[in-house]
């Protein structure tokens, strides 16, 4: 029988064992020692032991030249290691962090032998990603006092630890341990027991969405991965991620995440099975999605699927000047883009008055440039100066390039471009900014759908970098060099996709977006939480819910409802919490309540 839980605190964590001194278990261990606790490193053989301390020693000699650590500090800290190949090292301890390998069989052989080696009040914690902390506390003598705690890699650096608790542990367990997490100078969020918990739950889907893209062949790596960082704002691409966990890690998790919600999102690509089997598992081999100089290392190498340098593309046409259509944000933030690259510009709308505002916000935005020292009055006056207003499409009779950025209905762009045939000249590339639409369709709409393109630019068009290029099977090869070239020119960077619903971004970043609205809708954790985790454990920049209600919920189920319907995929149906939201006017910040209020402005 597990020993009777008293109400009485439970005693500082003075001495904590570590068993698995992986790079993630001797990242703990580092952590631990520099925040005063005895820490005993268990592993299997003396040489795991040995390599573990010695990694020890280089982290801490590197805190101490990064003015970290001093030298003192140092050696109190590794004075405070103390390494073993027993588990019965452990039986002093009054925590056990067991980061053993993601094995149901090794962890349960780990837990059924600590519970005849430590005390009965000993917390045991498990640092799995991917499995059942209730089924591993379930066959222990003492399940009240088993939990997760997840930290994220590296420790040292990682904010963030996921404290898990399973229907089964006691809540002054659960206590102590987020104590000790603040004490250690982390953040903890307390999560329930399913796969993958909250960061790795979203996380995971994302990146094997990210593979089965690739694996499809509708981008290149390379592509792929300068996309999300550009457009989202992340600190890696997916496929580089996937390299830099492993893929064969990543495989586990999502094989334990597809067992537990058997949703397709969560089904490996087959490419991970591919690779893993074939022992391309990422940096630690030296090759996963890229190939490194050496194992273990983070610089990428060419092989013979990097693109070559300096690739030419088909010669593409002369582009002089630009048409812009439209009169909102993202239509005066890609003119004013235009404009400083040097191109003369018109932007027209549907009333020579909404020009003439559409103008004037650009004037206001280069105004915000010279006040923080971005540009000079001068530049910005000559920027300005080559956008001419117009209230009619008609004065589109000239441009070389069209760019359409209406409305974002197939019906009010079909018109559009039915316009721009009649009213652009022969050979004029038309392009639309679609982020969601099928390009084709505009196209159509067309006698030229060859000189049809997608130019998905992102908001805000003037800080954004990034450009997703949409070929569909009718662009001609010159209309595609032509807006390369013209990336090129303004300064941002093209991606190649082609022409399915969400291009790369919205493909990839509005799953994720859905399915953690669905972890509030199931009450699994809060929004404050997830937002936490994401940013923290995953190094977002944003947020899941501060996103969506920056970009506005309407958007966001209009583009989910786009995806939806695309690839017919259940669990890409968007959350009926984002519907009913939408259908109470709650729509973000722009209407000052989404999932959360705001104040008026």
């Amino acid at each position: 029988m597990a020993a009777p839980l008293s109400d009485a605190p439970l005693s500082p964590f003075k001495t904590i064992a570590v068993v698995g001194l992986g790079t993630m278990g001797t990242g703990i261990t580092e952590v631990l020692a520099r925040a005063g606790r005895e820490v005993v490193g268990i592993d299997v053989s003396e040489a795991a032991t040995a390599h573990a301390f010695a990694a020890l020693e280089t982290a801490t000699a590197h805190a101490v030249r990064r003015g970290r650590l001093t030298e003192q500090e140092r050696t109190d800290a590794l004075a405070r290691v103390r390494t073993s190949t027993d588990l019965g090292a452990a039986a002093d301890a009054d925590l056990v962090i067991e980061v053993a390998p993601e094995s149901y069989e090794i962890k349960h052989q780990i837990f059924r032998e600590l519970d005849g080696i430590v005390r009965p009040e000993t917390i045991l914690a498990t640092g799995t990603n991917a499995l059942s902390v209730t089924r591993l506390a379930a066959d222990s003598a003492r399940p009240e006092r088993v939990l997760g705690l997840h930290f994220f890699n590296p420790a040292p650096a990682m904010k963030l630890v996921e404290v898990v608790s399973s229907v089964l542990t006691a809540p002054t367990a659960v206590a102590a341990v987020t104590e000790l997490a603040i004490e250690l100078g982390k953040e903890p969020v307390a999560v329930g027991d399913r796969p993958g918990f909250v960061a790795d739950g979203l996380l995971f889907g994302y990146l094997n969405q990210a593979a089965a893209m690739y694996e499809a062949k509708y981008a290149s790596r390379e592509d792929i991965d300068a996309a999300m960082r550009l457009g989202c704002g992340l600190p890696m691409g997916p496929l580089a991620l996937l390299d830099l966990i492993g893929v064969d890690t990543a495989r586990t998790v999502l094989e334990a995440m597809y067992a537990e919600s058997h949703d397709r999102l969560h089904a490996p690509a087959p490419i991970l099975k591919q690779l893993s089997e074939a022992g391309l598992t990422g940096r630690k081999t030296g090759r996963g999605f890229y190939s490194y100089e050496a194992p273990g290392s983070a610089t990428v190498v060419r092989d013979a699927l990097t693109p070559p340098e300096g690739a030419q593309l088909a010669p593409g046409r002369t582009v002089r000047s630009v048409g812009v259509a439209g009169s909102g944000t993202m239509a005066s933030g890609i003119a004013e883009v235009f404009a400083k690259a040097g191109y003369e510009v018109v932007l027209a709308a549907r009333s020579e008055e909404k020009a003439q505002f559409a103008k004037s916000r650009i004037g206001k935005s280069l105004s915000r440039s010279v006040d923080r020292g971005r540009m000079t009055a001068e530049a910005a006056a000559q920027t300005l100066e080559r956008i001419t207003p117009a209230g009619s499409y008609d004065a589109f009779a000239d441009v070389d390039l069209a760019v359409e950025a209406v409305a974002e209905d197939l019906e009010i762009k079909q018109q559009l471009f039915a316009t721009l045939d009649k009213v652009c000249k022969p050979g004029a590339v038309l392009a639309t900014t679609t982020s969601s639409l099928p390009v084709v369709a505009c196209a159509r709409a067309t006698s030229r759908p060859q000189d049809v393109i997608g130019m998905h630019f992102f908001n805000p068009a003037p800080a954004m970098k990034l450009v997703e290029v949409v070929r569909t099977v009718l662009t001609d090869d010159d209309v595609h060099s032509t807006v390369r070239e013209v990336c090129v020119k303004i300064k941002k960077h093209a991606v190649d996709c082609g022409d399915r619903a969400g291009f790369i971004v919205n493909a990839l970043l509005f799953p994720y977006l859905n399915n953690a609205i669905k972890m509030v809708q199931e009450h699994y954790a809060s929004l404050d939480d997830i937002d936490a985790a994401m940013k923290l454990g995953g190094g977002y920049p944003m947020g899941p819910f501060e996103l969506l209600d920056v970009v506005g919920l309407d958007v966001s189920l209009a583009i989910e409802k786009v995806l939806h319907r695309e690839f017919r995929d259940p669990g890409l149906a968007p959350a009926p919490l984002l519907e009913h939201l939408v259908a109470a006017g709650c729509l973000g910040r722009k209407t000052g309540r989404g999932f959360r209020e705001y104040a008026r402005r």
